[in-house]
């Protein structure tokens, strides 16, 4: 009885759970029906929001393809308009061209007519008479230009020769004499007054045959068995003083003998310039030395820089940084040889333009010296900045070689330089063959080529150099220029 009391219980129970059960399942059900209904409303309103957003953004992007393509079509008929007008233009440009085509035809129709016309009067062709009538207004202007020039340098001779005196001595004021003389003149005894007639020749074809050959001046004066030979390079005037003394201890004295001693002093000239270079470098002791190197020491004995001998200033300078390198501690040879080289540019600075340092180390680099030598000649007047002792050592030799008492005079080195500036400036002239700057500047003698100038231009010519001077070069006074035209006929009896 009790154990059915009990299991009428356990089922009364578990009646009330399924009871309970049902009703919280239909609650659950009804709430996750009434939420599912608002996700599904939330949903369809977030959709609906989309949807509008869209719309109005296609509406404008639509609204802006609108106005793009309303302008693309504008831009279009514009266009249109204007490829229209270009294609009508086109159009009239070809009209024009072919009017224009029509017209150059009849002209040249024309043209033709005349020309056959003025052949048949002629008999030349239209090349042959256009060539004959302008070398006849050439020649023709020419030498009536040459004429006027020739007349007004008549005139100007007159006033020329009043301030003559005036002129030179504004020339001697830039230069002291004596110093000029020394360094631009030699002197050649003569045994007797006679043979300065012979040194002359018959209306004076020796002497100008001896200075044509030689660049420099013979001045042949009252001065008492003596002739003066000026020049301002050293080397020409110690060919043409030697080859005049050969002429007068040989006593035959005419054009061909003068060229055929001029040509032999030039050779033994070269010969006693490479002796003296050897001289010089077994006396410093550097016989390594490049034989051209020798050849240009040699030629240093013939140049003087302020009245100094070149030669024999490099010498010093090469025993002067020599002795102080010693007594530094610092390489002797290179400080010897650097000083010896160190004025080597100037051998060759009447033909090459630059400073005579740069054209020194330029010589230097060329004949293998090594780069300690190059740099104290590049650097002795400082044109680069020195980097070593040796190239002090050697500045400082220079300048107390330079500046002893005694061993330098007045600027001579301007007057040379603008003597070379005259022989230069004269060669740049076309069918200039050889020029030379004579009378301490005051002249400048000018060979042309026979064949290639003639009479008429000859005068031209000098016209011409005398502006190119006046133009370019700062001179005291007045330069005269003698431009000289020969023609020689050589020919051999077998």
């Amino acid at each position: 009885m009790g154990a059915a009391k009990a299991r009428g219980e356990a089922e009364s129970k578990l009646g009330e759970i399924k009871v309970d059960t049902e009703k919280i399942v239909a609650e659950a059900r009804k709430e996750a029906e009434t939420k599912a209904k608002e996700i599904i409303i939330e949903a369809r309103d977030e959709a609906q929001q989309l949807v509008k957003n869209a719309d109005k953004e296609n509406r404008k992007k639509q609204s802006d393809f609108d106005k793009l393509q309303n302008r693309l079509n504008q831009k279009e008929e514009s266009l249109d308009k204007k490829l229209e007008q270009i294609e009508k233009k086109e159009e009239d440009i070809k009209d024009r061209e072919k009017k224009i085509s029509a017209s150059e035809q009849e002209i040249e129709k024309k043209l033709q007519e005349q020309r056959e016309k003025l052949q048949q009067i002629s008999g030349l062709s239209a090349e042959e008479a256009r060539a004959h009538l302008l070398g006849i207004l050439d020649k023709d202007l020419k030498k009536e230009y040459a004429n006027a020039i020739k007349d007004y340098g008549d005139k100007l001779k007159i006033e020329a020769k009043r301030r003559s005196q005036q002129i030179i001595s504004m020339a001697i004021q830039r230069c002291a004499v004596d110093h000029v003389a020394e360094s631009t003149v030699s002197v050649v005894p003569l045994s007797s007054d006679d043979m300065k007639g012979r040194i002359i020749g018959r209306e004076g074809r020796n002497i100008r045959s001896f200075e044509t050959l030689t660049g420099v001046d013979l001045v042949v004066d009252d001065t008492p068995e003596a002739v003066v030979i000026s020049s301002f390079d050293p080397i020409r005037r110690e060919i043409a003083r030697r080859s005049l003394e050969k002429l007068v201890a040989d006593g035959r004295i005419h054009p061909a003998r003068i060229e055929e001693v001029i040509e032999k002093t030039r050779a033994d000239l070269e010969s006693d310039i490479v002796q003296e270079g050897e001289r010089v470098a077994f006396e410093t002791k550097m016989t390594d030395l490049h034989p051209e190197l020798i050849k240009l020491l040699g030629r240093l004995k013939f140049r003087t820089s302020y009245g100094q001998n070149v030669l024999n200033h490099s010498i010093e300078v090469a025993h002067l940084a020599a002795s102080m390198a010693a007594d530094l501690d610092v390489s002797v040879p290179l400080a010897r040889r650097g000083g010896l080289l160190h004025d080597i540019g100037k051998a060759v600075d009447f033909e090459v333009e630059g400073p005579h340092a740069l054209i020194g180390a330029d010589l230097a680099k060329r004949y293998r010296e090594t780069k300690g030598i190059i740099h104290i000649i590049a650097s002795h007047h400082m044109d680069i900045e020195q980097q070593t002792i040796e190239a002090i050592l050697v500045q400082v030799a220079d300048g107390i070689s330079g500046s002893r008492p005694g061993a330098r005079r007045e600027d001579l080195e301007s007057y040379i330089t603008r003597l070379t500036k005259l022989e230069d400036l004269a060669l740049e002239f076309e069918g200039v063959d050889r020029a030379f700057a004579i009378q301490a500047g005051r002249e400048i003698r000018v060979m042309v080529k026979p064949d290639r100038i003639d009479d008429d231009e000859a005068i031209l010519l000098a016209r011409n150099i005398a502006k190119k001077i006046e133009s370019d070069l700062s001179y005291p006074g007045q330069i005269k220029i003698n431009v000289l035209r020969e023609t020689r006929a050589i020919d051999y009896a077998k």
